[in-house]
């Protein structure tokens, strides 16, 4: 057998450049420039190979020992120690690369597209909530269409549209993983999707309210409180409910009250103030909002900032009502639809709807403020009693 250890760390250290055997396969190689490396030469099915075990800056006499021995015993086992080492390497990286590590990381790289940066969570938070703690520790060059299918399977039916977005969700972190070099298949999400077949669950419009109801709903929100003020200015200005809850006294200026762009739906880096036009009722209604004000919101919550998205929505449930606050939207488009003759493009400005390409909005730049003033008065006519149910003309 082989002498070993035949080096000592002051050898190593006062060497001059050359070469030096440790024994066992074992050399150190010092070089002209200073440099010096750890190499192990060995033999495997009688081919003779050289493995690197580091720089001497890095690796000390006693640890290239210790590598040089774990190295040997593959070598005896009739293995390929550079072979299994680069396996080792690729399976760590696996371990690294799980399904939660890319999904975090295609979560970081979107987060720019999303609103608020995604601080809201709600990109993120189906695949928190159903997907990562079944399958999140899987490599995901290891993802296959059988591990989502069964992390999805429980969900598919009952909670169609989270299901739908996690599966979306899922597909972009393979592609990002794609795009990372790792070696997945981007088609899993769809195969999945076969293997799960079409979602019996049927999609619903939110309950709306019949606008020839309305007026009296509105008449019944008589108490004064945040919640029915709140609710009569929805209903007034045919709003969704952020804008409502942050409504603040120094957006408002005269009969014109601008929302702030963070405060109006779209995608993230198209969203744009929006003006709204109040007519004389909903000037009423902020007047009488006036003494609940706090630090400059309208409506705010009995602890502290505004009320809950969920509070209106609360208070028609408590009624026995399907409707919801948002339906009250579809209740005034209808209401233009069926009882006006407004113009679409008008109409659906009044819903902060975006309308017509991209071409004709660029040269179409006006949001039909003047046009929009007299039809939310109608509107609240409407509301209170005062017009007579016939087609109203407002061209």
């Amino acid at each position: 057998m082989r002498a070993l250890h035949k080096l000592t760390a002051a050898k190593v250290k006062a060497a001059p450049p050359g070469k030096y055997s440790d024994g066992g396969g074992l050399w150190l190689h010092k070089r002209s420039d200073g440099g010096a490396q750890w190499v192990l030469r060995i033999t495997v099915h009688g081919r003779r190979r050289e493995m690197g075990l580091g720089r001497l800056s890095d690796v000390s006499l006693k640890e290239a020992r210790l590598a040089a021995e774990r190295w040997r015993v593959f070598a005896r086992e009739g293995k390929d120690p550079i072979k299994e080492r680069e396996r080792q390497k690729r399976a760590a990286a696996r371990e690294d690369h799980t399904l939660r590590s890319v999904a975090l990381e295609a979560f970081e790289a979107r987060k720019a597209e999303l609103r608020g940066d995604g601080k809201a969570g709600r990109w993120f938070s189906p695949l928190e909530l159903h997907v990562l703690p079944k399958i999140g520790k899987v490599p995901v060059e290891e993802l296959d269409q059988r591990d989502i299918k069964n992390a999805l399977a429980p969900i598919w039916h009952e909670k169609a549209d989270t299901a739908r977005k996690a599966m979306n969700r899922l597909n972009i972190t393979l592609r990002h993983a794609a795009a990372m070099g790792l070696d997945v298949d981007v088609q899993a999400t769809d195969k999945a999707k076969a293997l799960l077949g079409k979602s019996r669950h049927e999609a619903r419009n939110i309950p709306s309210m019949p606008w020839q109801d309305v007026p009296a709903f509105y008449e019944s929100l008589s108490d004064g409180t945040v919640t029915q003020l709140a609710l009569r200015l929805l209903i007034l200005t045919g709003l969704r409910s952020k804008p409502i809850r942050f409504c603040r006294l120094d957006q408002i200026d005269g009969d014109v009250w601008t929302v702030p762009a963070e405060n109006m739906k779209a995608r993230k880096g198209q969203e744009v103030e929006f003006r709204v036009p109040l007519s004389g009722e909903a000037l009423k209604i902020i007047e009488q909002a006036k003494p609940f004000e706090r630090d400059g919101y309208l409506f705010p919550s009995e602890r502290r900032g505004v009320i809950s998205d969920a509070t209106m929505s609360r208070m028609m449930e408590r009624r026995g009502l399907e409707e919801r606050p948002h339906g009250f939207r579809s209740s005034f488009r209808t209401w233009c639809a069926e009882a006006t003759n407004t113009p679409e493009q008008v109409a659906e400005a009044a819903m902060a709807h975006v309308t017509g390409s991209k071409v004709e909005r660029a040269y179409r730049r006006t949001d039909y403020l003047e046009q929009r003033r007299p039809l939310m008065e109608r509107w609240a006519d409407f509301l209170v009693g005062e017009s007579s149910g016939q087609v109203i003309n407002l061209v």
